[in-house]
């Protein structure tokens, strides 16, 4: 009986995966156009089909520049949330009356950049944003300390008209200690952007984000871009997917072309798997501050 309580409550969300459209020949300006162009058609097919929350593809308007370590790539970023891109995807998302986690190159001052998640309402209101905080600088075409400092605001969980979501972005997803914070915030979904590609990675692709998802009793929704950029650091493979409380895959996008993928989330699971699994009341916090010593 307890469990008929239980009400559901279903929240369609959507991922976009795409590859870079420009190679970089063509001028800054030239590719974050074509980018952002692109990905506009791709919301409004995710508008068609009703999709309520939106999460686009780490620096979504860009290639992943972290490959190679190059000045000209500074002149991507932008003011958050006075920038043009924040400014447009509110609009949009007003339009929509659809939720954006906009993954972007930020810009606080010259000299300051942070790799950078916005997240706008269905309203399109300005929610606030997520920095990074774990870079890779230790693979052949992985220099992020290049271009980023370490996000320095935390794991917050943003309040949105459909459901409580948070951001983990790519190499964050290593480190489960963020994504426990994020759930005891209330957290029902944390989206996961990325730029990886085939080769050391490729095997626990989906094995970290659904087992934090199980351990945390949420949903996760893990986006990777696809194609090849002309760097040679490999392939990305796509293979986007979403992960149930239970740490399930329930639905996952092809490797190799871009695509929308959606899916209907049923938030009342998040209740129904803790009700099951006392994660939370078992925890044991007092034991753990250990960790900060070692």
């Amino acid at each position: 009986v307890w469990r008929e309580r239980i009400m559901s409550k279903i929240i369609r969300c959507g991922l976009i995966q795409a590859a870079n459209v420009k190679g970089p020949a063509s001028s800054n300006a030239v590719i974050k156009k074509a980018m952002i162009d692109k990905h506009l058609k791709m919301i409004t097919q995710a508008a068609r089909q009703k999709v309520q929350i939106l999460c686009l593809q780490e620096i979504f308007y860009g290639p992943y520049f972290a490959a190679e370590q190059n000045p000209r790539w500074y002149q991507l970023a932008e003011k958050v949330p006075e920038g043009p891109t924040t400014s447009l995807m509110r609009k949009i998302a007003r339009k929509h009356k659809m939720v954006l986690v906009v993954p972007l190159f930020e810009e606080v001052m010259a000299g300051e950049y942070y790799n950078t998640a916005v997240v706008i309402d269905a309203d399109g209101k300005y929610l606030g944003k997520y920095r990074k905080v774990h870079l890779p600088h230790c693979y052949p075409g992985f220099w992020e300390k290049f271009y980023f400092r370490p996000g320095n605001l935390g794991y917050p969980v943003f309040e949105t008209k459909y459901a409580k979501i948070g951001v983990y972005l790519c190499y964050d997803r290593h480190f489960p200690e963020g994504t426990r914070i994020m759930g005891l915030k209330g957290a029902e979904i944390v989206f996961n952007p990325n730029a990886t590609v085939s080769g050391l990675s490729e095997h626990i692709w989906t094995l970290e984000m659904p087992a934090h998802a199980a351990f945390n009793q949420y949903f996760v929704a893990v986006i990777n871009r696809v194609g090849k950029e002309p760097w040679p650091i490999g392939e990305f493979y796509g293979s986007s997917y979403f992960a149930d409380p239970r740490g399930q895959v329930i639905k996952k996008a092809g490797r190799d072309k871009d695509e929308l993928l959606v899916a209907d989330l049923d938030l009342g699971m998040v209740r129904k798997v803790r009700d099951n699994w006392q994660f939370y009341r078992d925890r044991k916090p007092e034991t753990y501050g250990e960790i900060l010593n070692l």
